[in-house]
């Protein structure tokens, strides 16, 4: 089954051909941090306009790059949601038009699902139940995944999400947007334990993540510590973030014993996470699957990867469909979350 998939949630204009949902014939993405990094976050307006630009091409590119025609395309998928509303629009209008025109069946796949199969193409098979943290620039969320399909979220962030963090942080500092690998590579050359920030306490009891409390700490430090070097502040707050994920994945880990656990999401490139990750699992004597760093990143071979068993199942979607920001993974019920009076921030 040859699948054409399309991305374009937020800033990256992407579109791949995948057979049988792990063997990547071609991925493309085009990249939109230059036309940000001045503003130093992505405007959702100009986003919207490049996606328009750059989406046929970088569909013909796809294809011509998998030596395939439309003809010999089987399905079409494309991320439905959540991400920017006009970015989301320009995907899923192209792939809808395209499905029709050429008579096709047509999948819309949650973004964070996408994270979830971004693994399976350079990972031996993912044997259930698992556990997975998606952690990126818009998504820190812990699922338990007893088996293919379904998923129940046992943990999330309360407020920003870590790579949304890494980036604030980067600009409090004074580094370049995107903030995370700036972090990443300025916390090499600094002391993790020279700044000791203080854990968020959740009061509830959820095992559930906090960052907006530490890009605070972050702040009140640099007006009132102003001798501590950039390096060290940048290693204490990856530090901080880092261990609070791993340490709260671990936790839930030990109720639930998964038999693999996924790390996945831009911040899943950032090697402090994967070393921490890697040895959790060494500890709970599982293996751990992280995607490489072209599929950590927002992709459309993901996608791809998420609608194949799908379609096997005939699960497609109607021409009504359209983008959905609101749409949400979780499928398997938490009591947990129903009998929680949190307002969680969508």
């Amino acid at each position: 089954m040859l699948i054409l998939a399309i991305e374009s949630s937020c800033d990256e204009t992407a579109a791949a051909v995948v057979r049988d949902g792990r063997e990547i014939l071609s991925s493309i993405i085009s990249s939109q941090i230059e036309l940000h990094k001045p503003f130093g976050g992505v405007v959702p307006e100009i986003a919207s306009r490049e996606h328009l630009d750059k989406i046929e091409p970088i569909v013909s590119e796809a294809l011509k790059t998998a030596e395939v025609t439309l003809d010999q395309i089987d399905a079409v998928a494309v991320t439905q949601g959540p991400g920017l509303i006009g970015s989301l629009l320009v995907g899923v209008c192209y792939a809808k038009a395209l499905a029709f025109g050429r008579d096709l069946p047509i999948v819309g796949i949650n973004h964070i699902e996408g994270h979830f199969y971004s693994v399976v193409f350079e990972n031996p098979p993912i044997e259930f139940p698992a556990l997975a943290l998606i952690v990126s620039g818009g998504h820190t969320n812990l699922f338990h995944v007893p088996e293919e399909g379904k998923y129940k979220v046992v943990s999330r962030t309360r407020d920003d999400a870590a790579g949304e963090a890494f980036d604030k942080v980067a600009k409090m500092i004074g580094l370049g947007y995107p903030g995370g690998p700036e972090i990443e590579k300025l916390a090499l050359e600094g002391d993790a334990k020279a700044v000791r920030f203080t854990r968020p306490k959740i009061s509830d009891g959820r095992p559930d993540f906090s960052f907006s409390g530490l890009k605070t700490a972050v702040l009140k430090h640099l007006k009132t510590n102003g001798n501590t070097s950039s390096a060290d502040l940048a290693a204490s707050f990856q530090h901080a973030v880092v261990s609070q994920l791993i340490d709260t994945t671990g936790k839930v880990a030990k109720e639930l014993r998964p038999k693999t656990l996924i790390v996945a999401g831009g911040v899943a490139c950032n090697l402090a996470l994967r070393g921490s990750a890697e040895n959790l699992a060494r500890e709970l004597s599982i293996p751990v699957y992280f995607p490489s760093k072209h599929l950590s990143t927002d992709n459309a071979a993901m996608i791809a990867a998420a609608a194949y068993p799908k379609l096997l199942r005939g699960e497609t979607a109607p021409l009504s469909m359209t983008a959905d920001i609101t749409l949400r993974l979780q499928n398997f019920e938490n009591e947990d979350f129903r009998r929680s009076n949190v307002r969680y921030r969508l």
